[in-house]
């Protein structure tokens, strides 16, 4: 029996992104942090299971929600009336955020917060900033206005918060847009921007997941304000007694059907959601429909296995290296292992695949994928940096989200529009499932080892993640806007010099 070829080249895909940050693990474990041959086994096969996970879930994506959001996008900007695509965005960003894993993960690690209250927070923002969103692609509104304007009333609202609620907030805007998502509000993007012909059209279809990013950080900041939570002590997770192999299977056979329910729970709205639509508009027919439906088969086991895979093999060893590390004679050395951890692991994040190849398609080539790639693995590795040292030394998240977002807004005003677009929603893409159950476990452990603040120390690592692409991507835009500008220029002087000799000659 042969295998899907499709499927075949998203698993080497997802080899060759997981493939070094298990190296790195394997690496770290016989020079600085001793793992016991269970834990290690633990994430050998939670590995596995990511590699695999990762790559039924990436083509189910490209089978289902790419299509389902784009054939809404389109039928939405194509409605007379204005409420009902507006309605439906909003009860799209409530239902997709509710199914987001990521922001299940963050919610679980968050202590002040009761999980059900922190994720219905999130979910209504990020409904509420759909629909703002929409009105943007609707009314035409530059996307750097909007940003200046909202990014400055969170670091408004974050004055007024309680000081332990301003690294989640910001981190609940960087988990929410994971990969179920990401490629449904970006495919949105491109149906609503596909049925205009003006020359903002390709920008405008960027832009959404960077503003659904915006709203977590808002409702979150107001639930602070209006919530005072009582300190609670964070619980790590437990790593189990492995003695055999069998054991670590076990392990792993036990938590899949907790994460099948999970995933399940989750993606049922947006199936409800499809299956209305398509009653109602009968835009898919025959072979389309049975791709997207074997689509939505292949999102789900992909799905399951991959945060079966990070929960149970990765979260646990992420602890023990970050504690290990804090705890030893060197815990310096927290920086440049989390530098280097940051670089590889945003290539593993399932919704950065999703995001790189829709930027070189949408841009016609301009923003090649390497060069995208090369960008988010710089950034992310900056931001992991910033975030060890902040576990060591303690430092505000403020110290530096304020000075970090000045620059990427100012940016906002000389780069090319579509650079910015893609850049926020880069931002959004970056910060994942792989960084919410791997760096912020790693940074909970050091912090735990080396007896910090947990709320006000370890957290604020996905919103760093979040931060960094916006400069480092929008820096590329720049850097090609003036070679452009150069090789201009170039060729009007040679013009200029080709018509003296012309003129010397005659």
């Amino acid at each position: 029996m042969h295998m899907n070829p499709q499927l075949l080249e998203k698993i080497r895909e997802s080899l060759a992104s997981v493939l070094p940050i298990t190296a790195i693990v394997l690496l770290l474990s016989v020079s600085l942090v001793a793992l016991t041959p269970g834990a290690l086994v633990l994430f050998l096969f939670g590995s596995l299971l990511l590699i695999v996970g990762l790559g039924i879930f990436t083509l189910g994506v490209d089978m289902s929600m790419t299509p389902m959001g784009s054939g809404i996008g389109v039928y939405l900007s194509k409605s007379k009336s204005r409420a009902l695509p507006l309605l439906t965005a909003f009860a799209l960003g409530v239902i997709i955020t509710v199914a987001e894993p990521d922001l299940t993960v963050l919610a679980a690690q968050v202590p002040a917060i009761p999980t059900r209250r922190l994720i219905v927070t999130v979910a209504a923002g990020v409904g509420i900033f759909l629909v703002l969103a929409l009105l943007r692609v609707m009314l035409k509104i530059p996307l750097s206005y909007l940003l200046v304007g909202f990014y400055l009333l969170a670091f408004l609202l974050a004055a007024f918060a309680p000081r332990d609620f301003i690294p989640i907030s910001f981190d609940s805007g960087g988990v929410t847009t994971g990969p179920i998502t990401v490629p449904f509000i970006m495919a949105l993007g491109v149906g609503l921007a596909s049925v205009r012909s003006d020359k903002n059209s390709t920008s405008d279809s960027f832009g959404l997941v960077a503003l659904c990013s915006i709203g977590p950080i808002l409702s979150v900041l107001l639930l602070g304000i209006s919530y005072a939570p009582e300190d609670a002590r964070y619980i790590p997770a437990a790593l189990p007694e492995i003695a055999t192999t069998q054991d670590a299977a076990r392990e792993f056979a036990a938590a899949i059907p907790a994460y099948a329910e999970e995933v399940a729970a989750a993606m049922l709205p947006i199936c409800a959601m499809f299956l209305l639509f398509q009653l109602m508009t009968r835009r898919f027919k025959g072979t389309q429909l049975l791709r997207i439906l074997s689509g939505i088969v292949y999102t789900y086991v992909g799905l399951v296995m991959f945060l079966t895979g990070v929960n149970v093999g990765f979260m646990p060893v992420g602890q023990l290296i970050g504690g290990h590390i804090a705890s030893g004679s060197r815990p310096f050395l927290l920086i440049p292992v989390g530098m280097l951890m940051g670089y590889f692991i945003v290539a593993a994040e399932p919704a950065v695949h999703v995001l790189i190849k829709q930027v070189e398609e949408v841009s016609m080539g301009s923003i090649s994928q390497s060069a995208m790639r090369r960008g988010l693995s710089i950034g992310v590795a900056l931001s992991i940096g910033i975030a060890m040292l902040r576990v060591l030394t303690g430092i505000s998240v403020l110290w530096f989200l304020i000075p970090g977002y000045a620059v990427s807004l100012l940016l906002t005003f000389f780069v090319p529009q579509l650079f910015t677009g893609v850049a926020f929603d880069a931002g959004g893409v970056a910060s994942g499932p792989m960084t919410a159950t791997f760096l912020l476990p790693l940074a909970m452990g050091a912090c735990e080892a080396a007896g910090g603040n947990l709320m006000t120390d370890a957290f604020g690592l996905v919103a760093l993640v979040a931060m960094t692409p916006l400069v480092t991507i929008q820096l590329m835009g720049l850097a090609g806007r003036m070679r452009r500008r150069l090789a201009h220029q170039a060729i009007v002087a040679e013009i200029a010099r080709i018509d003296d000799c012309i003129l010397y000659y005659d």
